[in-house]
């Protein structure tokens, strides 16, 4: 974001901050209505002062009233910042977003026969018709054709993706735009009930709601702030009792009964409690993830056992060949050469990586097809089988099954050998692949699942804070536990069906764990429901995205990771400031309570350790603290806490050393500090 955006923000949000004086607003925030209603007391107090009614000096009073009404103002930008961050987002998804021509079909069947209307008019159901060009008008499911779509307006991502009828990856997304061949789409939301609305309601916080530990926090400090109330309301009818009693000094003043209340009541925390959770929301949102809660998110911070998916999550998704093993009697080099034949017209990512490998070791180049006269055998799911015809030569490769059929078909034995490198394979969780030339077993392409770098560690970091990671895989058990080694999951699932996958989580759920998954089929379906943090992938299919509570837009099955660390972070930060705010009005109440007495008790200046000037620079100094440090922990809500990989035990007691005792001497320091200034300048 440029600087003339940010300056923008900056003034927008000073704006807000005024505009949420209203008591409509104020009324929401019980702590800081507190602060609110203490404001507006001073002030009257103050103008009462003209008519000869007071109880301080006037521009004291005056002082204090000024302070107050900063305080409201300095919440009300840290909760305005945060939502301007919200709006920024906002406003960049609905540049994406525009009322566009839609091409209505009568007939998924028949292209030309559509009638044109705007976007907006199209409903649930309706089919519609896009070609290159075009940008796809409504959310929706493709039932025909196949093409290329950009969704950087809306994913950032420049690369484009494709899309297609049936699969995994049949949702188009509103706003995006076709850039080669066509498609035949359903339309999956009523307008105004987009994905791309729904995205833009949330980030704006017009849809968010608070969350149930929200909820109870907020419980928590309107009961600390009514026992503070308590506390100091009866100290007015004490202090004006004790004066009489001991004959000197006189009552506590109003305004300063109001100051200290404010300082008392953790005015910290429920200045930045929205702004941390609208923050969170917006930092789930940078990292292009979709979360239809803000429960959700709190969700992913309590998460300790994580589900993930191998192929694109653990492994890079394609098979790798990584060894040319002969049979005896068998060169290496020959058996390479003839697996290169076979995978010169394999356009598949194993294929390819085939005809890397052999010219890696031994220098082979692919051939020049046009020299070689070659029939191409394209590999089919019934056969399981490809290869090459040419110059009277036959190369075949394929599944260890299907090429010992072929060969015993040809009246060839199949070597034993050949049947013991293959299972020597899958027990390393690798995948066979066989080579035969001229109905001669060669040997065996050692296609391995290549684990990603860098997850081995990441896992680690996982298992340190106390989170369990489970792989899921349609693998059979053999391979699954050797992926799961080397990648250094604690569990795998093997040969997973959508109700194995139901099943664990449920039973996962009954011993009160917290459950994450990620999924993007009709299959995962079930399991997403299930978990209490499921993340869809946006390629996926409506009924994954539908069942999911996030959807990630960069559809990245990794993105779970991060998503937990997130929501963490969220968690860890809330629980920090809370802890920041209890610990300052602790540190507060032993610095301001026994200056309120000196002229009552003078012997309670021995309690005066910080040696504070009078009661009122005591006061000042500490409401003046109370406004500012809001201010100064503005950043810190925005930004978060820095996460760590720790376990909750460890979190606790880092941030207990750390916030609550930083919580405890920052009042100190400060109050001492500008209590010297105000003394310096002549102002109390």
């Amino acid at each position: 974001m440029n600087k003339k955006i940010d300056n923008k923000m900056w003034v927008d949000a000073i704006k807000q901050s005024i505009a949420k004086l209203s008591p409509a607003v104020q009324v929401k925030n019980p702590v800081m209505l507190v602060v609110y209603i203490g404001a507006i007391m001073t002030t009257l107090l103050y103008l009462l002062s003209f008519f000869g009614i007071r109880d301080e000096n006037a521009w004291y009073t005056l002082a204090i009233a000024l302070i107050l009404w900063f305080t409201v103002l300095f919440a009300n930008f840290a909760e305005a910042i945060a939502e301007g961050r919200g709006r920024a987002q906002a406003n960049s998804l609905r540049s994406a977003r525009k009322d566009v021509k839609a091409k209505k079909l009568k007939s998924p069947e028949n292209h030309e026969d559509f009638s044109e209307i705007v976007s907006n008019s199209l409903k649930r159901g309706d089919i519609y018709y896009v070609s290159a060009g075009d940008q796809i008008p409504m959310d929706g499911e493709v039932i025909d054709g196949v093409a290329s779509v950009d969704e950087s307006a809306i994913t950032g991502e420049s690369a484009p993706v494709i899309r297609e009828s049936g699969g995994d990856r049949s949702a188009v997304t509103g706003g995006t735009t076709v850039i080669s061949d066509w498609l035949v789409v359903r339309v999956t939301a009523e307008a105004g009930e987009s994905f791309l609305d729904k995205m833009i309601a949330m980030v704006e916080g017009a849809s968010r709601k608070k969350t149930p530990n929200e909820i109870a926090l907020q419980i928590l400090l309107v009961t600390l702030t009514i026992i503070f109330l308590v506390v100091t309301a009866t100290l007015l009818p004490f202090s004006d009792f004790a004066s009489k009693l001991a004959g000197n000094g006189s009552a506590i003043s109003l305004t300063n009964i109001i100051a200290l209340l404010i300082c008392l009541a953790p005015t910290t925390i429920g200045a930045l409690l929205s702004s941390i959770g609208i923050a969170g929301m917006s930092r789930l949102n940078q990292a292009n993830v979709l979360a239809m809660s803000g429960r959700a998110i709190e969700a992913a911070g309590d998460v300790d056992v994580l589900l993930l998916d191998k192929t694109g999550t653990i492994t890079l998704g394609n098979r790798q060949a990584s060894e040319f093993l002969p049979i005896k009697g068998v060169k290496e080099q020959e058996l390479a050469d003839a697996a290169q034949l076979s995978s010169i017209a394999d356009e598949t990512a194993e294929g390819r990586s085939i005809v890397v490998l052999a010219k890696e070791r031994f220098g082979i180049r692919a051939r020049e097809l046009t020299k070689l006269n070659a029939t191409f055998i394209e590999f089919s799911a019934k056969t399981r089988i490809s290869g090459i015809d040419y110059q009277g030569n036959e190369v075949r490769k394929g599944a260890a099954d299907a090429i010992q059929k072929y060969v015993l078909q040809k009246g060839v034995v199949y070597p034993e050998e050949c049947s013991n490198i293959v299972r020597a394979v899958a027990e390393k969780g690798g995948t066979p692949l066989v080579v035969a030339a001229n109905n001669k077993v060669l040997g065996v392409i050692y296609l391995k699942d290549i684990v990603k770098n860098g997850v081995k560690e990441r896992f680690e970091d996982l298992r340190k804070m106390g989170i369990k990671t489970i792989m899921i895989t349609g693998d059979n058990p053999m391979t699954a536990a050797a992926i799961a080694a080397e990648a250094g999951v604690d569990d795998f699932l093997a040969e997973a069906t959508p109700e194995a996958k139901l099943a664990l989580i449920r039973d996962y759920q009954a011993k009160g764990h917290m459950v994450a998954m990620t999924g993007d089929g009709t299959n995962d379906a079930p399991a997403l429901a299930q978990a209490d943090v499921a993340v869809a992938m946006n390629s996926g299919t409506q009924a994954a995205k539908e069942a999911g509570n996030m959807v990630d837009l960069d559809s990245s099955p990794t993105k779970l990771i991060d998503i937990v660390r997130i929501g963490k972070q969220l968690l860890m930060t809330r629980g920090a400031l809370t802890t920041f705010s209890v610990a300052n009005d602790v540190a507060k109440y032993f610095a301001i309570i026994p200056v309120l007495f000196f002229g009552i008790y003078p012997q309670m200046a021995a309690l005066n350790f910080m040696s504070l000037t009078s009661t009122r620079s005591a006061i000042l100094s500490a409401i003046i603290y109370n406004a500012l440090i809001i201010v100064a922990l503005i950043p810190l809500a925005l930004r978060g806490v820095k996460y760590r990989e720790l376990p909750a035990n460890k979190l606790l007691s880092r941030n207990l050393l750390i916030y609550g005792l930083g919580g405890i001497i920052a009042p100190f320091l400060a109050i001492k500090l500008i209590d010297i200034i105000l003394t310096l300048c002549g102002l109390v």
